[in-house]
């Protein structure tokens, strides 16, 4: 297995896991994560954020490409600004936000690793010179030339 395999199969099998916990104990997941008892309606969310999780690792596994893993990365991170919104103005819940944000931001980061590593690997050289651009990344992304 090669390095660039490792660091994605690493990412769907943590993200698998953390899917599959809030799927089964999203109450006990918040709780052990925040230290507080969390919300009925912050259970709900919390499964269908599970669900989520689970589908996105299944659709990584059966398609480990750069693309794949950017367009993952891409919904962790629009889903990490919308947390930390409603965590500016809902006090309520704004722990449960904050660390649900801090866990979207490290699997955005992990997917970009991923779909990097991912080229770099593909195409043999390194991320300085070695086609991990944006547009090697995801080819038809606004950074891509049209040449």
């Amino acid at each position: 297995m090669t390095a660039a395999a490792a660091d994605g199969r690493a990412l769907q099998l943590t993200r698998a896991g953390y899917g599959v916990a809030l799927l089964l104990e999203p109450g006990l997941t918040i709780r052990l994560a925040t230290g507080h008892l969390p919300s009925r309606r912050a259970c709900r969310v919390a499964w269908l954020l599970g669900a989520r999780h689970l589908a996105q690792a299944t659709l990584t596994a059966l398609a480990p490409r750069p693309g794949v893993f950017a367009a993952g990365a891409v919904a962790d991170s629009l889903h990490a600004a919308s947390i930390v919104m409603l965590a500016v103005v809902g006090r309520a819940e704004r722990r449960t936000a904050l660390t649900d944000a801090m866990a979207e931001a490290a699997f955005a980061a992990a997917g970009l690793a991923a779909a990097a590593s991912a080229v770099v690997g593909r195409h043999g050289g390194c991320a300085c010179g070695g086609g991990a651009s944006p547009a090697a990344i995801w080819p038809r992304s606004p950074w891509a030339s049209s040449r």
